[in-house]
């Protein structure tokens, strides 16, 4: 009976580390072909000079948010079918074309495409080496996720009053702390769905994707600030 029942628990523990191996799989697919509408997006909207409502950044602001919050919403909601695929494509699609004001900025410098360049390798490499760690290791890093969570919403709070203020160190400092927030993103979510707390490839794509999108923008924002070259 005891033989039976180790027999039964092992093939079960089998089971669950297949599903997590096969969530994991499908999310980075999706998440590689989620890049594909994020730079078309990124292309179209450096040539058109794509903006929600220039010169009213806060309103601009809540557009986006709105905007953002109801792809999520209804990513969410369609998460088990294909419409939640290609909701999360068309999401994606959108920040490619958000993603072009800073790719704009970036290439007002003279060195403005090395820059992109370096960020693009350096998000890269560092999602590469902290998802890596997350799959490969047994260290459990969701219990990193209450100061994650705190300290995005610190950044948050920062970001808006730098919107008001305009202080370019803040700027700075802001960027800083957002390359180590979305980094400790980036092995939180991977070891999500390595230790079964996400069982879903979409929306697990969805938070990784967030991830990496945001540690682009943030290191983008501090090699133009440290590194950039006008003519």
């Amino acid at each position: 009976m005891q033989d039976q029942f180790q027999i039964n628990s092992a093939a079960v523990g089998q089971d669950i580390a297949l599903q997590q191996n096969r969530v994991l799989r499908n999310t980075y697919m999706l998440l590689g072909v989620s890049m594909l509408p994020t730079i078309l997006g990124a292309l179209i909207g450096v040539q058109v000079g794509f903006g929600l409502i220039p010169g009213r950044p806060f309103i601009s602001l809540l557009v986006f948010l709105g905007i953002a919050f109801a792809f999520m919403w209804g990513i969410e909601r369609t998460k088990n079918s294909g419409w939640g695929v290609a909701l999360l494509l068309g999401f994606t699609f959108f920040m490619g074309l958000m993603l072009s004001g800073i790719l704009r900025s970036a290439l007002g410098f003279s060195n403005g495409g090395t820059l992109i360049a370096m960020a693009a390798g350096g998000t890269g490499a560092i999602f590469l080496t902290l998802s890596g760690i997350a799959a490969s290791t047994k260290r459990d890093f969701t219990n990193i996720g209450k100061f994650l969570f705190i300290g995005l919403v610190l950044v948050v709070l920062a970001m808006l009053a730098n919107m008001f203020f305009q202080i370019p160190a803040m700027s700075l400092a802001i960027s800083g702390v957002c390359v180590l927030l979305f980094s400790g993103y980036i092995l939180y979510d991977i070891s999500r769905i390595v230790h079964g707390g996400e069982t879903n490839y979409i929306t697990a794509t969805l938070a990784v994707y967030l991830d990496i999108y945001n540690l682009f923008v943030h290191l983008l924002n501090l090699l133009m600030a440290l590194s950039g070259e006008r003519d």
